[in-house]
């Protein structure tokens, strides 16, 4: 990093730094100790994350080659050929052809050090091939440091990398993006001319001419310069070779317990591939740490430390449930150790957070709270939960979070809007149903209970009887996407669209795809008239007919994606047609007793070339300036994790004949009906406007109370205290024996701790007996 005679670069401090594009072509690392995970995208490596798939550090490798015909930048010439040894090896070989030239590329991740070797070899009469090298050290590419020589340095803080090639390089130059990197070079000058030793505290290039055209190139990354000079120079003096022979045995290894079921050839290997791209996606510091994609949508208008390389609790459970439906048991133990270890001590997880447990976005999705439930109730229907610590206080606290907030949701599972939603209600009752098993007696009888009354009232929360796409469309009711707190509406309220500039929407014309989860979890029957109704709406209003297959809009109006012509999301845009949300359709034709093939294939179809399936596919006329084609991925992330495990968990829906999230403890208590709960639980925020006759009413609140109330008009008032129901909540039960024979239930609350009253008087109509 010191020279004595610096050169330093002008520009300073570079263009605003950006990421690269989202389109990746494979995502790899190495099984074993290595603590890198490289992308590759339009035939060059498009960023490098380190020491944990949550911390990119390198915006791209790329190269130019320049001869009598010219320079041309390959990542533009966007021509090249994509292989691996084996669908579930992801070794990728490149292979770039020009007029005059013929580039071979293949990328080994070092199964031993923390190294990325690239392997090269061009071929052509008087041509030359250069590296460009784009460091984004720490999350950003703002302040790195960059020295060139007889080797390429970049350092920030506690983060550096080294590069060096095993034939040295003729010539280098370090230099600010915009400015002085070597692609300014080539473009004002046609050549390599600019020789600048160094670039500090801005958005920096490096680059240099490779001293022969056969050669391997070694990146090595550590805390310290000395660290990565060190990885570097060993993974070099061992050879490419012996680096592809480990990797290669390490992931024949790995796969030698997978079996696919029978399928269509390309079926097949794409169940091989979505695999692949759930291990490749696995923490290795923090196993079970699966992020939701080595990718950060639109990345190149964006210098975001986000993106998708966080965890989702979601994402992750989805994809724990697809490790399963593959066979890898200790793979989806480790991932509930790893919940087991960042649920917050209330019960919760953040909405998203980096492998180490750091969180990133703070707010609250019931649906993430109740899926570690899932996952741990699945393991031990496979008797896999042996040796787990803990799992019953994870539970515990989970379920008491969701007791104590459900049943709307702060944010949707698309972490857009408060309300109640079909498909983080369906989540909420079979993750509280699955808890009971694990529950004292008294707990488990109240979750149950609860249980019951929100599972028969999904209908009064989220479904519309001749709301306003029912005549049209010929059907006389719907659930709906996502309906407001009580407070805003309920059915009747109206939805912010976010990304649409401030528009709202009636709950009532707002559908989305939700509404499966009430089947695929066993809550409601899949020909069940409502779900056929919401089916009938949704293929009409939500379905895309792609030349690759159909895919699914999370919802009308939805505003996250491209614009029309194909500009970059930016905060407001359209949304684009989802292959997951394919998966999800499939999974119904499973339980309605049909084959879902035609959904594995056209998710199958509907992937980029190296065979990722995107969060969002095209779904307009095609605009190749931009490389949007029907069918085919978007700017979006590449690839979607929950995607590639939807479709495995399809593919294993198809040999059982049912959903993997469907859990034996719900099959038992609904057979997929609607219960007749005999209590309903009223709570402030979930009021109940009329109870049913024969039911009790049970009365909630978070802290102890004396329930004041009177019947058809406050006659004879009485009050009764609270006692405890467990799980942090107190109530007051009425039973039906009581209500008998009344119209009108009046009460308020005192709340005795604090001395207060609540203020407001409450009323609930009682229904007679017919």
């Amino acid at each position: 990093m010191t020279d004595p005679n610096p050169v330093p670069a002008p520009g300073w401090p570079g263009t605003a730094p950006t990421w690269t594009s989202s389109a990746k072509d494979v995502v790899t690392t190495a099984i074993g100790a290595s603590r890198v995970w490289a992308t590759l995208g339009f035939g060059i490596v498009n960023e490098i994350y380190w020491p944990s798939g949550g911390e990119p550090q390198l915006r791209d490798l790329g190269f130019i080659v320049a001869g009598r015909s010219g320079w041309h930048e390959l990542k533009r010439v966007n021509r090249y050929t994509l292989s691996r040894p084996k669908p579930y090896i992801p070794l990728p070989c490149i292979v770039h052809e020009g007029v005059d030239y013929r580039l071979t590329l293949e990328l080994v991740p070092d199964p031993l050090r923390d190294v990325v070797l690239i392997d090269f070899h061009l071929e052509g009469k008087d041509v030359r091939l250069y590296a460009l090298l784009a460091p984004h050290l720490g999350g950003s590419g703002e302040h790195n440091n960059a020295s060139a020589g007889d080797d390429l340095v970049a350092w920030k803080d506690h983060y550096a990398l080294f590069a060096r090639a095993d034939c040295g390089f003729s010539q280098s130059s370090a230099g600010f993006v915009g400015s002085s990197d070597g692609w300014q070079d080539f473009a004002r000058n046609g050549r390599m001319s600019w020789r600048y030793t160094e670039a500090r505290d801005g958005n920096v290039a490096l680059m240099a001419e490779l001293a022969e055209n056969s050669g391997t190139l070694a990146l090595g990354f550590s805390s310290t310069v000395e660290g990565a000079q060190t990885l570097a120079r060993s993974s070099l003096a061992e050879g490419v070779a012996a680096a592809r022979e480990r990797f290669i045995a390490g992931w024949e290894g790995w796969a030698e317990d997978l079996a696919p079921p029978d399928a269509p050839e390309a079926v097949v290997a794409e169940a091989y591939i979505s695999a692949t791209v759930l291990r490749v996606h696995d923490g290795k510091s923090f196993p079970g740490a699966m992020v939701a994609s080595l990718s950060i949508p639109w990345g190149n208008t964006s210098n975001s430390t986000g993106g998708y390389h966080l965890i989702w609790t979601r994402d992750a459970v989805e994809a724990g449930l697809a490790t399963l439906a593959i066979g890898k048991v200790r793979a989806a133990r480790h991932m509930l150790s790893y919940l087991l270890a960042t649920q917050h001590e209330y019960g919760g997880w953040c909405q998203n957070y980096f492998p180490d447990g750091k969180p990133f976005w703070t707010g609250v999705q019931l649906d993430e709270v109740a899926f570690p439930i899932l996952l741990a109730a699945r393991l031990g229907e496979q008797n896999a939960l042996d040796g787990l610590a803990g799992v019953p206080e994870m539970i515990c606290g989970a379920a008491r979070y969701i007791v104590q907030r459900g049943p709307g949701s702060p944010q949707d599972r698309w972490e857009e809007n408060t309300g109640i939603s079909p498909f983080t209600l369906a989540v909420e009752i079979a993750a509280l149903v699955a808890a009971a098993e694990h529950l004292p007696p008294q707990q488990a009888s109240y979750v149950l209970s609860l249980a019951d009354y929100w599972n028969e009232r999904i209908e009064d929360w989220t479904y519309v009887e001749n709301g306003p796409l029912a005549a049209g469309n010929g059907i006389d009711g719907y659930y709906v996407r996502l309906a407001p707190p009580a407070d805003g509406g309920g059915l009747r309220g109206r939805i912010d669209l976010r990304n649409r500039g401030g528009e709202t929407i009636d709950a009532a014309a707002l559908v989305g795809m939700e509404y499966l989860y009430l089947a695929r979890v066993g809550l409601r029957e899949a020909g069940d008239r409502r779900i056929q109704n919401t089916l009938a709406l949704t293929e009409r209003l939500l379905k895309v007919e792609t030349p690759l297959g159909a895919a699914y809009h999370r919802y009308n109006d939805d505003g996250y994606g491209e614009h029309a012509d194909g500009a970059p999301f930016d905060g407001q845009g359209i949304g684009r047609a989802w292959p997951l949300l394919t998966g999800e359709r499939g999974h119904l034709e499973v339980l309605l007793g049909r084959d879902p093939l035609p959904c594995l294939e056209a998710m199958a179809r509907m992937t980029g070339p190296g065979g990722l399936i995107p969060e969002q596919v095209w779904d307009s006329a095609a605009i190749p300036d931009r490389g949007l084609f029907p069918g085919k991925p978007t700017g979006s992330a590449m690839p979607l994790v929950w995607a590639h495990a939807e479709f495995l968990k399809l593919l294993w829906a198809r040999r059982h004949g049912r959903p993997i999230e469907l859990l034996a403890s719900v099959e038992r208590r609904y057979h997929a009906q609607r219960p007749a709960a005999p209590t309903w639980h009223w709570r402030a925020d979930a009021p109940i406007e009329t109870l049913p006759p024969g039911r009790a009413l049970l009365v909630e609140q978070l802290e102890p109370f004396r329930l004041h109330y009177g019947l058809d008009g406050w006659r004879s008032p009485s009050d009764i205290d609270s006692q405890p129901l467990g799980l942090g909540m107190h109530g007051v039960r009425l039973d039906a024996s009581l209500l008998q024979g009344h119209g009108e239930l009046d009460f308020t609350c005192y709340f005795s701790e604090r001395g207060v009253w609540q203020g407001i008087d409450h009323r609930v109509a009682l229904r007679r007996e017919a």
